[in-house]
């Protein structure tokens, strides 16, 4: 049985009628299974939940225009030196350090404009490269492939979520590691009070449910840490 969130109230103007009369807000962007079933709306958005892999998903309709998208992105302050920043990401960089093997090297897709993961995997011996589609755009690096991946509070933006997963899984050797931080919808959240949902940049949310459907689909062994972190073996 598929999880079970209360969803607050519906107060958009917009009907779950008219959303059916674009198929493509009915179409989830990750498994692109159709049906994907009206889950909430706000004032600002729709959000869908898919059957098939539980992904709940804002329809292209109200994504932002990669210029606003980036503008918003550059109003974040995540210095690579702030020590409250370093010990949150740590929650992702010292578990999977521990995973790992001396010699390995990866890379941190979706680095932002003050890449710090690297810093941090680079300190405990681990170098990476860093490639981000607005800051960092060094296409020359997603011919290789890494014996890691990293990819800290950027799941969520993936306007092609299928397409990101599909070129993870080209970047990363067999036997090597995904390791992804991103805010989990788990059992009871009330959708509409959530936080994480209001930053209008986010527009895919994964559960623990989501995340199998994925190991499952490429291969992977997952192992969840807290709510927001998830680290993924790709089977040799």
């Amino acid at each position: 049985m598929g999880l079970i969130y209360t969803t607050g109230t519906n107060d958009h103007k917009a009907s779950a009628a008219l959303a059916g009369a674009d198929d493509s807000h009915g179409q989830c962007p990750l498994c692109m299974t159709r049906g994907a079933s009206l889950f909430h709306c706000d004032r600002k958005r729709e959000y869908y939940r898919c059957a098939a892999c539980a992904l709940v998903f804002v329809p292209r309709a109200w994504h932002l225009p990669p210029g606003e998208e980036k503008r918003r992105y550059d109003h974040h302050r995540n210095d690579p030196a702030d020590p409250a920043y370093r010990r949150f990401l740590a929650r992702l960089v010292d578990p999977l350090a521990a995973r790992l093997r001396p010699g390995m090297r990866g890379i941190d897709f979706g680095c932002g404009p003050g890449p710090a993961v690297s810093r941090m995997m680079g300190e405990q011996g681990f170098p990476m490269a860093d490639y981000d589609i607005f800051y960092a755009p060094h296409v020359a690096l997603l011919e290789q492939r890494y014996d890691f991946l990293t990819c800290t509070e950027a799941v969520e933006h993936f306007a092609a979520p299928r397409r990101e997963w599909a070129r993870f899984m080209s970047l990363v050797k067999e036997g090597g590691w995904l390791g992804i931080m991103t805010q989990m919808l788990t059992r009871g959240v009330d959708f509409g009070s959530w936080y994480y949902k209001n930053d209008d940049t986010h527009v895919c949310f994964y559960s623990r449910e989501t995340f199998r459907f994925l190991a499952r689909r490429h291969g992977l062994a997952p192992t969840f840490i807290g709510d927001s972190v998830i680290l993924l073996q790709r089977r040799g």
